[in-house]
């Protein structure tokens, strides 16, 4: 099976010139936007110059880059990464372009190095190529820049794609990534239709793979043994869901959804996990508005028999409360957030509702699905029946069970991914 072929450019469509002028005329400006974004995510100003280009060490070894935009791509690769650098004997050089994807590096990473992306400008391009040997570009899901990858292209540096996911802008916009893909030698996709697409863009069928989703390799969410103690005497017997990681447009369907199961199961107990703990006040206000018995953990408060609604506003324990609840409501699925990722619950043995709105994880949710693992809920007004009807029945047990099978069966992933990986190093 041939997977290293590097395609001759195609003709530049007048975007990517037009891009290409942009970068090179307001280069300054570029660094002063991408300065002043820095500050503003929390990075340390010492580091900028990263973005720049600079940064590389006095080595000249080689290594392996993977470069993932942002926390919820580095996450997908941890496992890969540390696999490639054992197996290979490889250094690892892993880029973000946000702060809280470098913090994650450097707590999960040891054995990586991190740097910031470089701008997409002449002069920090070729500082950061030329100041690091790399053996192959791995780009997470995305995140292409024309001068980058035009820069790999000449150096002759393969270039992989892993885990490529509908893209509105790819469709929107097929001649400026036709150029752009076209010299990879690795392209993954989730999906049968991601990968039509991205032969459509005129990619070798060689270098086109579907591969289970990258995400199925992330460790399962932590859980604390003595959290979870305490919190399974607090709730005993009583019918217990979890509402994960809501947005507004969320919390006032779980507030209406909570009234509606505890006219049929008056003991019911929601735990409330906001995705921003700063979310905790507002929704105490409102639900004891509405005459519900709360109580907020962070403040030390536990479940006792009174409360109805316990607002889980701490950081780092989701794996527990998805342990402990058999239902999880999936927030980000009802406004415009693209929903949150499925793969977590589904870890725990928890049965999974969800909103039409799940645009960032369309085909894991859609995977789960067809396995019976998770439900869509139309809208706001039809949570609480759902959420009932999982609550009365062994549905829930089912749901859950089917949903450990499916990323307990994709466990393989991390060794297919750098088998392809390996193949390319190979050629190199």
């Amino acid at each position: 099976m041939r997977l290293y072929n590097v395609m001759e450019p195609k003709r530049t469509p007048p975007l990517l010139r037009a891009w290409m002028l942009f970068t090179w005329c307001f280069a300054f400006l570029i660094s002063v936007v991408s300065w002043a974004l820095h500050r503003r995510m929390g990075a340390d100003p010492k580091r900028f110059s990263e973005r720049l280009g600079r940064g590389a060490p006095q080595s000249k070894d080689t290594v392996v880059w993977f470069h993932a935009a942002s926390l919820g791509e580095v996450m997908q690769i941890a496992p890969l990464a540390q696999h490639l650098a054992q197996s290979e004997q490889t250094q690892v050089l892993v880029t973000t372009t946000t702060a809280t994807g470098a913090d994650w590096v450097a707590k999960q990473m040891p054995f990586a190095t991190h740097r910031f992306a470089p701008i997409d400008t002449p002069a920090a391009i070729r500082r950061f190529l030329d100041g690091w040997s790399i053996s192959a570009a791995i780009f997470v899901e995305g995140d292409l820049w024309p001068r980058l990858l035009e820069g790999l292209r000449k150096r002759d540096v393969p270039r992989v794609l892993l885990n490529a996911r509908h893209s509105r802008t790819r469709a929107r916009f097929p001649a400026v990534f036709g150029v752009l893909l076209s010299g990879f030698s690795v392209v993954t996709c989730r999906s049968e239709p991601v990968a039509k697409g991205m032969l459509a863009l005129g990619l070798s069928a060689d270098n086109v793979h579907v591969m289970p989703d990258l995400r199925l390799t992330v460790p399962k969410l932590a859980v604390s043994s003595d959290a979870l103690s305490t919190l399974t005497r607090a709730v005993g017997t009583r019918p217990v869901w979890l509402a994960a990681s809501t947005h507004p447009a969320d919390e006032e369907a779980v507030l209406t959804a909570q009234q509606t199961v505890l006219e049929v199961c008056p003991d019911a107990l929601l735990i409330l996990a906001p995705r921003h703990p700063n979310r905790a006040l507002p929704l105490l206000k409102q639900a004891e508005s509405l005459a519900f018995g709360t109580a907020q953990r962070s403040l030390g408060q536990g479940v006792s028999d009174a409360t109805q609604i316990y607002i889980a506003d701490t950081f780092g324990e989701l794996g527990t409360f998805f342990k402990l609840a058999p239902i999880a409501f999936l927030g980000g699925s009802f406004g415009q957030e693209g929903g949150h990722n499925p793969y977590e619950p589904a870890h725990f043995e928890t049965a999974i509702a969800h909103g039409p709105h799940v645009k960032n994880f369309a085909d894991a949710y859609e995977a789960l699905r067809l396995r019976e693992a998770a439900v869509q809920v139309q809208g706001p007004e039809g949570l609480g029946q759902v959420i009932v009807g999982l609550l009365q029945d062994d549905q829930a047990k089912a749901m859950g069970q089917a949903g450990l099978a499916f990323v307990e069966n994709a466990k393989q992933g991390t060794l297919s991914y750098a088998n392809l990986i390996a193949t390319v190093l190979k050629r190199t």
